[in-house]
C-alpha cells in the first residue's frame, strides 16, 4: 500500500517542462498531426507509432549502407525519413488527443528512441561513402551533447526546447531529404578551390552549428539559473 501511495504521489507531483516549438512548419504540422490523430484506428496506439519511428530510422541507416552499392538507397532513406516523421511526430499527439498521456514514460522512451535513431542514421551515413566516418562521429557527438543540454534544461529550467533558429526535427528531415536528392546529381562540392564530399561539407557545417548552439544555450541557461539561485549572502555585501 505504501508503495502504491508513493507512486501515486510521485505521479501527481511530476510536471512536464514547457515545450518551446517555434519552427517554420510548426503551425501547419500541428494541424496536420491533430487531423491524422483523429483518424487513426483505435487499435493503433502511441507505442506502435514510437516503434515505427525507431524502425524507420534503422531502415534509414541500412538504406544509407545500401547506397554504397546503389543510389536507390538514397531514395529509400527519404521514404524512411517520412515514416519516421509519421511515427515520431504523431505518437505524442495521438496520446494527447485520446487523453492517454504518460508524461514520464513518454518523455523517457521518446528520447531514448531518438538517441538510438540518430545513432542508426549517422552510422549508416558513415558506411555509405557519402560522408566520412570522422565527420559522422563529430556530428553524432555534437547532437548527443546538445541533447544532454536540452534534457538538463528541461529538468532544471523547466523549458524543453525543440527548435533552434526556426528549425526543428521536421525541417531537418526535409533538408536531409533534399540533400539526398542533390547527391544523385552532384555528390561533391568545391570549397576554396578544393573538392570535398557534399555531405562532408554539410556535416561539418551542421556539427559546428550544433556546437555553437550548445555553447549559447548552456551559457544562457546557466545565467538564468545563477540569477534564480545566487550565492547565499552575496547580495548582503
Amino acid at each position: 500500500m505504501d508503495t502504491v501511495r508513493a507512486a501515486s504521489t510521485s505521479r501527481h507531483a511530476f510536471q512536464d517542462a514547457t515545450r518551446v516549438l517555434s519552427s517554420v512548419l510548426a503551425p501547419l504540422e500541428k494541424r496536420t498531426l491533430i487531423w491524422l490523430a483523429h483518424r487513426m484506428p483505435a487499435r493503433v496506439n502511441s507505442d506502435h507509432l514510437t516503434a515505427l519511428a525507431l524502425a524507420a530510422m534503422l531502415g534509414a541507416g541500412l538504406s544509407y549502407w545500401l547506397a554504397s552499392v546503389t543510389p536507390v538507397g538514397l531514395l529509400l532513406v527519404i521514404v524512411c525519413l517520412a515514416l519516421n516523421w509519421f511515427g515520431d511526430s504523431l505518437d505524442g499527439t495521438l496520446a494527447r488527443v485520446r487523453s492517454h498521456q504518460r508524461p514520464r514514460y513518454g518523455y523517457y522512451v521518446d528520447h531514448v528512441v531518438d538517441a538510438f535513431g540518430t545513432l542508426f542514421l549517422l552510422g549508416g551515413l558513415a558506411l555509405s561513402g557519402y560522408m566520412s566516418p570522422a565527420i559522422a562521429a563529430a556530428l553524432l557527438i555534437a547532437y548527443f551533447m546538445l541533447s544532454i543540454e536540452v534534457y538538463l534544461a528541461a529538468h532544471s529550467v523547466g523549458r524543453f526546447t525543440i527548435t533552434y533558429f526556426n528549425l526543428g526535427p521536421t525541417e531537418l528531415r526535409i533538408l536531409l531529404s533534399v540533400g539526398n536528392l542533390a547527391l544523385l546529381v552532384h555528390p561533391t562540392a568545391e570549397v576554396f578551390g578544393r573538392t570535398y564530399r557534399l555531405f562532408d561539407v554539410g556535416g561539418a557545417i551542421a556539427a559546428a552549428g550544433l556546437f555553437v548552439t550548445l555553447i549559447v544555450s548552456a551559457v544562457t541557461n546557466a545565467r538564468t539559473l545563477y540569477r534564480a539561485e545566487p550565492i547565499p549572502g552575496r547580495g548582503d555585501r
